[in-house]
C-alpha cells in the first residue's frame, strides 16, 4: 500500500511538472491592423427651409443653409470628395423645379464653405439625376478631427412669379468619399 501511495504521489508530480514545461508566465502576441482610408458626413439640419431674402423688395430669391458635418482621412496618395445632386425634384407641380424650370434661368444654385482640411468648391448650380456636382475636396493626408468638422452649403432659389401658392419639398442626396 506504501508503494502505490508513492507511485501515485511521484505520478502526480511527474503530471504536474510536465503541465508546467508547456507555456510561460508571461506569453505574449501581437495585434495587426490596417488602418484605411475612411469618411463619413452627417447633415445636421435635416431640414432646411428657404425663406424669402431681403426685405422692401418683391420676388426676393429664397435662401436657406444646410450644416454638415464630415469626418475624413485620405491616405498618403489619397483624394476625398463631397458631392451632392437633387434626388428628387421639387413637388408638387406647379412650382420650383431643378430639372424643368418653369422660366428658363430660374436655378437652385448653391456656395459651401467648409473647415479645413477641406477646400470649398466654387459656386455651383445644383442637377437633377446621377450628376453630383461639387461641394469640396481634400488632398492627401487629409484628417478631421474625432468629433468631425464643419461645413455647410448656403442655398439661393430664384423667385419666380409663376410659382404657384404652395409648400414645396425636394431630396438633396450628399456623398462623401477618400481614397
Amino acid at each position: 500500500m506504501k508503494r502505490i501511495v508513492v507511485l501515485a504521489a511521484g505520478l502526480l508530480l511527474a503530471a504536474s511538472s510536465a503541465f508546467a514545461q508547456l507555456g510561460t508566465t508571461s506569453p505574449t502576441g501581437t495585434l495587426a491592423l490596417n488602418v484605411g482610408a475612411e469618411a463619413g458626413l452627417v447633415v445636421n439640419s435635416a431640414t432646411t427651409t428657404l425663406t424669402e431674402s431681403g426685405s422692401g423688395a418683391n420676388f426676393q430669391p429664397y435662401t436657406g443653409t444646410t450644416s454638415l458635418t464630415y469626418y475624413i482621412r485620405t491616405s498618403s496618395s489619397g483624394t476625398g470628395t463631397i458631392g451632392l445632386r437633387v434626388s428628387t425634384d421639387f413637388g408638387p407641380a406647379g412650382g420650383p423645379s431643378v430639372g424643368t424650370p418653369p422660366t428658363t434661368g430660374d436655378a437652385l444654385t448653391y456656395v459651401p464653405t467648409i473647415s479645413s482640411p477641406g477646400t470649398a468648391a466654387a459656386g455651383q448650380t445644383a442637377s437633377t439625376g446621377s450628376t453630383l456636382t461639387p461641394v469640396a475636396n481634400f488632398g492627401n493626408n487629409a484628417h478631421s478631427t474625432y468629433a468631425g468638422n464643419s461645413a455647410s452649403v448656403a442655398w439661393s432659389l430664384t423667385n419666380d412669379p409663376l410659382y404657384a401658392v404652395g409648400a414645396y419639398t425636394a431630396t438633396i442626396t450628399y456623398t462623401i468619399s477618400a481614397t
